[in-house]
């Protein structure tokens, strides 16, 4: 499962779910490795068997780097760290405290997933506060002498959300800030979830990421992709569309998720139906529609509260 994607990177598939090609997970390999995104809870025990199959046992990770807090990316972190003593984890200055005391992350996803949240993602142990060291914009983690990670913050998904720059494979890790795009299903879909969505911080976050010249993109859903420059700016059009669509309903006082169904439904029939299941469960309609509601509104009240002033 766990293969070499470009010089020094192994991929690992964190099988969410039990569905392959959905949510990544990343080795950065060298003097001090570091494992990119550790999957949901439900995930933890593919992940370490991956890790142990590359030869990384209990003292030989030395860092655990999260993009943002959400559970498909950080929910295995607790219980990742108590099998690597010896790794920090590396968190978004917003995203620490929810590592550390996950209880209101938890509630919240509890009131979003339902029974999924136990049944696909679990939940999140805590983190001991010593172990988690936050990150700022451009402050990079050595992996070896001549190979650094550099953080990249890059709000818009999240607010607690980092890319990552790899020194030696010129690779971005791009968590979510880019979108999502399952190989087998080849659309690129904007990730617009509540409560964060912040269309301007998108765009902002992209550019950053384009500043870097990368020589590919690794999206946590799902895999490398090559063509760096086209990718991020196919993320641009794509996220600036959907803004579009949804602000045109949200004008009208128009249902936004029929609106982006209208729009941005794409042709199922040749596609396995397992496939658009879980691509729909991991990046819904309805959850993009309520991150862009919620964005529209909050907008909206600022327009209103300056117009006011």
């Amino acid at each position: 499962m766990a293969k070499e994607i470009t010089d020094g990177v192994i991929e690992i598939d964190t099988m969410l779910g039990g569905w392959q090609h959905l949510t990544a997970g990343f080795v950065i390999t060298g003097d001090a490795p570091v494992l990119i995104e550790t999957g949901s809870q439900s995930s933890f025990e593919a992940v370490v068997t991956e890790l142990n199959s590359i030869g990384l046992g209990p003292n030989d990770l030395a860092g655990v780097a999260v993009t943002h807090i959400h559970l498909d990316h950080a929910g295995a972190v607790g219980d990742i760290a108590k099998v690597f003593p010896n790794a920090t984890i590396y968190v978004h200055p917003v995203g620490a405290r929810h590592l550390i005391d996950p209880s209101r992350l938890v509630n919240s996803a509890s009131m979003v997933y339902g029974d999924l949240l136990d049944s696909l993602y679990g939940r999140l142990e805590p983190t001991e506060s010593s172990r988690v060291k936050v990150l700022e914009d451009r402050e990079r983690i050595n992996v070896s002498a001549n190979r650094y990670l550099e953080a990249i913050d890059s709000p818009g998904h999240a607010k607690h959300h980092l890319g990552f720059f790899d020194s030696n494979s010129g690779t971005v890790f791009s968590g979510d800030a880019i979108g999502v795009l399952i190989p087998e299903i080849g659309v690129l879909r904007p990730a617009t979830p509540p409560p964060d969505f912040d269309l301007e911080l998108v765009l902002s976050s992209l550019k950053k990421f384009l500043a870097y010249n990368p020589s590919g993109i690794a999206m946590a859903h799902y895999g490398l992709f090559p063509n760096s420059e086209e990718l991020i700016l196919n993320a641009e059009d794509v996220v600036n569309r959907w803004a579009f669509v949804a602000e045109q309903a949200f004008t009208n006082n128009q249902d936004i998720e029929a609106a982006l169904e209208a729009a941005f439904r794409f042709e199922t029939d040749d596609k396995d139906p397992q496939v658009v299941e879980m691509f729909d469960t991991l990046n819904g309609m309805h959850a993009n529609a309520n991150g862009l509601r919620r964005w529209l509104e909050k907008r909206a009240q600022n327009t209103d509260q300056h117009s006011h002033g």
